[in-house]
């Protein structure tokens, strides 16, 4: 049965605006119709649609989410197209403008935080209802940046008095005596992603202050043992690196007026072989206890470059086949 063909116009306010929107060359416009599969014609700043009417109407919400973003101060490339695209197919409450409206922070280079997707909005949603989150996800989801950005967020705002970075040494089994070097030296390489987000975030100079003062504090998981951290914003990362018995003993520092953000992708695990990872292990053994909530992210969520979620769904597809085949990659060699 074929579907009636219907006509439609959106017009946007002036042609600076039109531009923003539908891109240079109207490249926006082309993904749109070919993600949809319909006709676009612009002219001016005015957009005529052609297509079946679910079809055109689909294409118009896209256009009106696109036109929101555009007016709250967003810049609006292919990425930010495809995903608009994508909830308008899966007809999907939330909008681009209303997950992109969300500015947690703005570093010190002037650039605005914000999530970019629904699983992100999701996460930072979370991150200020619960107490612990647990963030798990591939790479690319922005899940320690962001949970960084909230710790920063909720410092500023004097809700904690101090932030705590952690990560397992896991390549080194927690020992790092052979490594050259003091301590710091010893343990800078497993801690330099979280370092990097810090110095975006804040700024060198506000972060060497901050560290002076003991404000933010970053130190191996090892370290945590025996202590109690009250009023603190605490990140456990790579948390698919941590034993059962590491992520218990993490979980339970949490003190008086703080909040444990642990984020890992367990699809990434470097533990030996044969190994139980504790952020598998947490998943049935936390599951439904009110105050901790649990996030997945997909690769939807991926912000990185576009080839990154093809290379996710690759590997997804292969460790399918994989597991259908009765194999473990981590039991090989």
């Amino acid at each position: 049965m074929t579907h009636p063909v219907v006509e439609a116009r959106f017009c946007t306010q002036g042609n600076t605006e039109a531009a923003a929107l539908f891109g240079a060359r109207d490249e926006n416009l082309r993904l749109v119709e070919g993600m949809l599969g319909c006709k676009i014609m612009a002219r001016a700043n005015e957009v005529t649609v052609i297509g079946s009417e679910d079809v055109v109407e689909k294409v118009l919400r896209v256009l009106s989410d696109l036109q929101s973003a555009v007016r709250a101060g967003n810049r609006i490339s292919g990425r930010e197209t495809r995903y608009s695209v994508m909830l308008a197919q899966d007809d999907q409450p939330e909008t681009l403008a209303s997950v992109l409206g969300d500015v947690i922070q703005v570093t010190a280079g002037g650039k605005q935080i914000r999530p970019r997707t629904i699983g992100q909005k999701h996460y930072v949603d979370a991150i200020r209802n619960n107490d612990i989150v647990l963030g798990i996800g591939p790479a690319g989801t922005g899940k320690t940046y962001l949970a960084m950005a909230m710790a920063i967020a909720a410092l500023k705002s004097k809700q904690v008095s101090r932030i705590i970075l952690t990560r397992p040494a896991v390549e080194a089994g927690e020992k790092l005596g052979f490594l050259p070097g003091d301590l710091q030296e010893k343990v800078d390489p497993y801690l330099r992603p979280l370092y990097d987000a810090l110095f975006d975030i804040l700024g060198l100079e506000v972060y060497e202050r901050y560290r002076e003062r003991g404000i933010i504090e970053i130190a191996p998981l090892a370290y945590m043992r025996g202590r109690t951290l009250d009023d603190a914003f605490i990140i456990l990362d790579e948390a698919q690196n941590t034993s059962p018995e590491q992520m218990k003993m993490f979980l339970t520092r949490l003190g008086f007026s703080s909040k444990a953000v642990v984020t890992g992708d367990i699809t990434q695990i470097d533990l030996p072989r044969r190994r139980f990872s504790g952020l598998e292990e947490v998943r049935t053994v936390l599951v439904g206890i009110d105050g901790i909530e649990f996030v997945y992210f997909t690769d939807q969520d991926v912000v990185r470059h576009e080839l990154v979620q093809r290379i996710i769904r690759a590997y997804e597809r292969f460790d399918s086949r994989r597991a259908d085949a009765g194999l473990d990659r981590r039991e090989e060699g």
